[in-house]
């Protein structure tokens, strides 16, 4: 009997050959073991399709569980620990997060030899948008007001935590350049402790290409500056999220998937939701590169009637959405560069996910999108 191979999400759109070989039932049942009752007999019956790292829904003799395996270069038991943390904040604040399962020892972060692993209790709801990318939209703006009225609430949950920065760089939100007053000067500052990024960057003219990005980040710093901190999500799509039935008017039943989490500020989460849910980044063509402003209106909607937002703050979103890839971009050039080695993959990070998202939102199209959010009611 033959088995179809195991597909992630790609760049394009297109299915692609994951990053990470996919867990393998022997590997979970040795994991497993470590959970007084977890072990036994194990069955995989789905890999996530999520780049970054291997994922899969176990079943077991006690129940269902959820898998998740990061190399270590990518997450060290100590940084896997640290988004624990958060989720455990949140979850005694009463948001409605899977519990982060602890072995026999008190570990929630598993290390073993090149691999870390964590272990999650079954979501609550139901995963409609479980093989969705990031960059495809809700299927209803209903949808969209729900996440936005979710993501308002993690807010205001994430205020009382208080942490410090991450212990990592590498794939997590972050707002440390943004709130540079000189971008080329920070990310030379980053390169200094990041030999990844500076290896990366030193096969690119980076300060002529950037230059567009700190002119811009120039109007923008002194406003991003002055907001405080917050602990974010990092990733706030539609299927990072489980819903209680499966309709239009469905809520939100359970977040999934910390793994960006850091101490940013509200705003960023909040654009880096309009960017995720309402722009077809997946078009590689920038003049059909579609947008959907009837799904960042009804996040925008949705947070406003927890978290309402006046008029300097819709300016500032705006002024902000066309830079909050700037971070995370140069960090996914570092994964692809130092970590994978994939030279293919730092060069459509380069180019497609840094530069051209930049320049994108010179398009009518983009411009359009701004326009109604800045025209957006306070809540």
């Amino acid at each position: 009997m033959s088995h179809r191979p195991h597909l992630a999400h790609g760049w394009d759109g297109h299915p692609a050959p994951p990053d990470w070989p996919p867990l393998r039932p022997d590997e979970v049942a040795t994991v497993l073991a470590a959970f007084t009752d977890l072990r036994g007999p194990v069955r995989l019956h789905w890999h996530s399709p999520r780049p970054f790292s291997a994922a899969a829904r176990v079943q077991t003799t006690a129940g269902e569980v959820f898998v998740k395996r990061h190399h270590r270069r990518v997450r060290t038991a100590a940084a896997l620990s640290e988004e624990h943390a958060f989720i455990a904040h949140l979850r005694a604040q009463g948001l409605p997060v899977p519990h982060v399962l602890t072995d026999a020892q008190g570990r929630t972060a598993i290390a073993c030899g090149d691999w870390t692993y964590e272990v999650h209790a079954p979501a609550a709801g139901l995963d409609l948008y479980r093989d969705a990318p990031s960059w495809t939209p809700p299927t209803s703006a209903a949808h969209a007001r729900a996440a936005g009225a979710m993501l308002a609430r993690l807010h205001t949950a994430a205020q009382s935590y208080t942490a410090p920065a991450r212990s990592t760089s590498l794939l997590v939100s972050s707002a440390q350049l943004l709130r540079s007053d000189d971008l080329l000067a920070a990310i030379a500052d980053a390169c200094t402790v990041r030999p990844g990024l500076a290896a990366a960057l030193a096969e690119r003219d980076w300060r002529h290409a950037l230059a567009p990005l700190a002119e811009a980040l120039r109007t923008v710093q002194p406003r991003l500056a002055a907001l405080p901190v917050l602990w974010t999500h990092g990733d706030w799509h539609v299927s990072n999220l489980c819903w209680n039935t499966d309709g239009n008017e469905a809520e939100v039943a359970a977040i999934l998937d910390f793994g960006l989490c850091a101490p940013t500020f509200a705003l960023l989460d909040l654009a880096t939701a309009i960017e995720r849910n309402a722009i077809g980044w997946l078009e590689p063509d920038p003049v059909r590169r579609p947008v959907w402003p009837e799904i960042a209106l009804g996040l925008l909607e949705g947070y406003a009637r927890h978290r309402p937002l006046d008029a300097p703050t819709r300016a500032l979103l705006t002024d902000l959405l066309p830079l909050i890839h700037l971070e995370f971009a140069l960090s996914e050039l570092e994964y692809f560069h130092a970590v994978l080695q994939q030279p293919q993959m730092a060069d459509v990070t380069w180019h497609g996910f840094l530069l051209d998202h930049h320049a994108w939102f010179a398009q009518p199209q983009a411009q359009a999108l701004l326009t109604a959010l800045r025209g957006a009611p306070n809540g």
